[in-house]
């Protein structure tokens, strides 16, 4: 059957979010990244609804799982699901969970929420296709700036810089939500572990797509994407 929401862009993601009510949904968290999504979804990301299984597909990791809705979004418009499905997100027999699981959403690549696996599941996977010599995908991971709180992820980005795995993408949504303040601030955190680092404004479509594109032979690269200071 041909899902109709194929062709809706980013002007009816509000609309498409709106769709879904109900408590515990965590809106900040969720249009915090409303646009990462959409640049990476629209423009960079080598994935479609046709081909969720091509194993030479990318691999985009929501590791900021909490707050879905803007992800529950942008794969709806991408056509992922229907779009009748939103309404019913949170609801005891929907899909939509308040967490993402791989096993009920099209094109949802891990189950999350738990703050800190996303980043270490990303080097497993980009390892994973090294060892079996596929070159061409790419690994993409989207954390909150909270999330570097997390010692799991100090010990993946270290590693990932280390051995130069330059196929591991992470975007750092950063809305000032971190309890602990890093020194020359989150980019150079990366930096300091071998990682190419552009750091930019997370509402501006051109600035991260360039950001996303930008080359990083021989190392991991991560984008810092700040967005307003959550309330």
């Amino acid at each position: 059957m041909t899902n109709p929401t194929a062709t809706l862009g980013y002007r009816q993601l509000p609309a498409l979010m709106a769709l879904m009510t109900g408590d515990e949904k965590h809106g900040p968290a969720a249009t915090s990244t409303l646009d990462a999504l959409w640049v990476l979804y629209d423009r960079v990301l080598r994935v479609s609804p046709a081909g969720v299984e091509d194993p030479g597909r990318d691999r985009f990791l929501l590791s900021k799982g909490h707050g879905p809705m803007a992800y529950y979004a942008v794969l709806a418009a991408k056509g992922f699901f229907p779009v009748d499905w939103l309404p019913g997100f949170g609801a005891y027999d929907s899909p939509l969970g308040h967490h993402p699981d791989r096993q009920l959403v099209p094109g949802v690549e891990i189950g999350s929420g738990s703050l800190g696996h996303g980043l270490p599941l990303g080097v497993g996977s980009a390892l994973g296709l090294r060892a079996q010599g596929r070159g061409g995908p790419a690994v993409w991971v989207l954390i909150g700036d909270a999330e570097l709180d997390e010692g799991s992820n100090h010990e993946a980005l270290a590693y990932a810089g280390a051995t130069g795995l330059d196929r591991l993408h992470t975007v750092v949504i950063d809305n000032s939500s971190a309890s602990h303040a890093r020194p020359g601030g989150i980019g150079a955190r990366f930096e300091a572990a071998g990682w190419s680092v552009a750091t930019v404004d997370g509402r501006d479509h051109e600035a991260l797509h360039a950001a996303f594109t930008a080359p990083h032979p021989g190392r991991p690269h991560a984008v810092v994407a700040r967005v307003e200071p959550k309330d």
